[in-house]
Order: structure tokens, then sequence, then C-alpha cells
């Protein structure tokens, strides 16, 4: 049986997010991109206008590749605010692995690059959407303490769960993806919903020397 043809766009995104997973990748330009998908760099503008259009474009590809929506479907049925933020602090935290060699190449550049930068603050936003909801569900609970501004809190889980955390703790100090994961939950579930208990988990894990 013979496979589907690949239309020209998803050829663009493939190959965009070939060369941005590249070992010591660099962010590729638009004529790197035509080269690589073996199209002109006018018929990569037909379909992607900007190259922070097909930045933005291409992530949202990897993250269809990647099932995301299967990742968060716990989080979106949680029953209550603290099972929500509970399963999008797992999924997200999860998922950072997997989109890191992309992201890695936009996030080296977006102080000079303003295409990246646009590109990668959309990719955060989007990002922070799960962020507000999960603590929108836990103010709706009264999980929230009280007093908490929403937006603050927001700005907190969107910190907490940034890809340069993730960075520093597991590339540049070393940390087991199983250590982040138990740390960065219990700071947020002692923090945003008041589960003490969670408390335990915050630097309670150990990783075997190397």
């Amino acid at each position: 049986m013979s496979s589907e043809p690949i239309d020209t766009p998803t050829k663009i995104l493939q190959a965009t997010l070939k060369l941005l997973e590249a070992p010591d990748a660099k962010l590729p330009t638009m004529s790197d991109i035509a080269r690589a998908t073996g199209i002109s760099r006018q018929a990569v503008y037909l379909h992607f206008p900007s190259r922070t259009d097909l930045l933005v474009a291409a992530t949202r590809y990897q993250d269809r590749l990647n099932d995301i929506d299967t990742g968060l479907a716990p989080s979106r049925g949680a029953r209550s605010g603290a099972e929500r933020l509970d399963a999008f602090v797992t999924a997200w935290g999860n998922y950072i692995p997997k989109i890191y060699g992309v992201a890695r190449a936009i996030m080296a550049v977006t102080d000079t690059d303003a295409e990246a930068a646009a590109a990668w603050n959309t990719r955060m936003q989007d990002m922070r959407e799960g962020c507000s909801a999960a603590i929108s569900a836990l103010a709706e609970d009264g999980t929230l303490p009280p007093g908490t501004d929403i937006e603050q809190a927001t700005d907190l889980l969107w910190t907490i769960l940034s890809v340069r955390n993730w960075e520093n703790l597991t590339q540049t100090c070393g940390w087991s993806q199983d250590c982040y994961i138990a740390t960065i939950r219990g700071m947020a579930m002692a923090t945003l919903a008041r589960d003490l208990g969670a408390l335990t988990d915050v630097l309670a894990c150990t990783d075997p020397p190397a």
C-alpha cells in the first residue's frame, strides 16, 4: 500500500523541525528551510508569510506529532482545581523534554532575533492559557489561598513551569526528570492549592551519584 502524499506546507514544517532539532542547531533562515524542503524561497513565503508564522506553525505541528491533547486530557477532565493543577504541572513538566531541542534553538536567539522572539512569546502564551485555566479552577473551588490575585498566581505558575527553569535544573544542575517533576509539583501544590503535604516532595528526591 502506498502512503498518502505529503502536502507542501507539511513538508516545510517537517524540514523546519529537522533543522531546529539538529545538534547545535542555529535558527534557520527561510532560505535554509527552502533548501531543506527542495522548493524555492518564494514558495515557502507563499505558505508562511513570515518566519514568525512558520516557527509558530512548526511548534504547533510538533504538538500534534506528540499528541499533546492526549497528554493534557487528565487536566482538562479534572474534577477539582487541585486535581487540574496537579495534572497540568505533571503533563507540561514531562512534555518539555520532548520539545526542548526546538525550544533551545529558538530561545538562543530571542534577544537578537525579533521573529524568533515573537514566535517564542506566542508559544509561551499558549502554555500560559493552561496555567490560567488551572488557577481559575482553583479559584472556583475556593482552594486558592485567600486574598490571592488570580493574575499573579498565574504569573507564578507560568514562571515555575518555564522551559528555562527545566533547563537550569536538569541540564545545568543535573537533576533527573523524576526529581524535577516531584519538586515542581510539590512547589505548585503547596503554594497554590494549599496542599501542605506536597511540601514533602520539594527537594526530597535524591538522584544516585553519576
